[in-house]
């Protein structure tokens, strides 16, 4: 653990394959089972029609084509070596098998990609999809990231997120026997939940064999229902203070094996409602290492250890 606060994405990356690494987003075009009817419509309360994505197949762009372009500016700004493509708009697993190997084959095909990063909901990770990425990653890095958002049921009812908790539970576990490893999505600020709530979902994910996690504050997005109820008043968002508070803390009840993969979302401006501050991306993640180092804090501190919690009050 040395002097790190918390085990970043980049370094294990870096110990990896011994060079700057960096994701390129790819929008593969999918969709998901919580719009197109098959558990729901209109998605998640926060997701608006793009699903987090870039809008790059709607133009027209190829996955090549995002890839090259994604590669040539992150090698000029990162001065990046090797990449990943990150499959992130929408539910990457939910295809037909034929079309899912395209797209992957396409992304591998490119030179100095080295393996994926496919996100998607665990409710939708069928085993032939989840057999194609294990062969696949018998020669690449494979990784999966599940979209939980909060380990509790009543939250995911809440935000209409159309799968519960056992879902991610299952999908984690037949991910783990093909080895391939997985990163757990949860956004602080739900609907609901406080504190406690949320620390929840932290001691929920130090208790399973879990290789990553990113957090995400939860921010309004314009023409969402979660913007219906911030303009009625009935949503308020987290401050500031109180999302690095809270993020300090959720890292601290994580074992310092899990890779730390993002503390901060980030929210195209155009589409930005509130919070404001979640657009100032450096000064977050500046901001939640302060607080960690002058509440000596270090990821891990409060993870579980022989059965027991170590826990104190800051």
């Amino acid at each position: 653990m040395g002097n790190k606060l918390y085990r970043d994405y980049n370094s294990y990356l870096r110990e990896r394959f011994g060079c700057r690494v960096q994701k390129v987003t790819v929008d593969a075009g999918l969709t998901c089972p919580n719009r197109d009817g098959r558990c729901g419509r209109g998605g998640c309360i926060y997701c608006n029609s793009r699903g987090s994505g870039t809008g790059a197949a709607r133009r027209g762009e190829t996955v090549t084509e995002q890839l090259e372009k994604g590669k040539a500016f992150l090698g000029k700004r990162y001065k990046a070596r090797k990449f990943l493509a990150y499959f992130q708009s929408f539910s990457n697993t939910y295809a037909p098998l034929a079309h899912l190997k395209a797209l992957y084959a396409e992304a591998l095909a490119v030179k100095d990609i080295v393996g994926l990063s496919i996100g998607t909901r665990p409710d939708c990770v069928p085993d032939d999809v989840l057999d194609h990425l294990q062969a696949l990653a018998r020669e690449r890095l494979v990784w999966l990231e599940y979209g939980l958002q909060s380990a509790r049921d009543e939250t995911l009812k809440l935000i209409e997120r159309g799968h519960g908790v056992k879902d991610f539970e299952d999908a984690l576990d037949r991910a783990r026997r093909r080895h391939l490893p997985v990163c757990a999505h949860v956004i602080l600020g739900l609907p609901g939940e406080g504190r406690e709530e949320m620390m929840q979902t932290a001691r929920f994910l130090a208790a399973r064999d879990i290789q990553a996690v990113k957090i995400h504050l939860l921010y309004v997005v314009k023409v969402t229902k979660l913007d219906a109820l911030y303009r009625e008043g009935r949503y308020k968002c987290l401050t500031r203070n109180e999302y690095v508070a809270l993020t300090a803390e959720f890292l601290a009840r994580l074992p310092f094996r899990i890779v730390v993969q993002r503390l901060t979302g980030d929210p195209h401006r155009e589409e930005l409602r509130a919070p404001l501050w979640a657009l100032e991306k450096r000064e977050n993640l500046r901001a939640i290492h302060d607080y960690m180092e002058r509440k000596g804090l270090r990821q891990g501190q409060y993870a579980p250890l022989s059965g027991q919690w170590l826990e104190t009050m800051h």
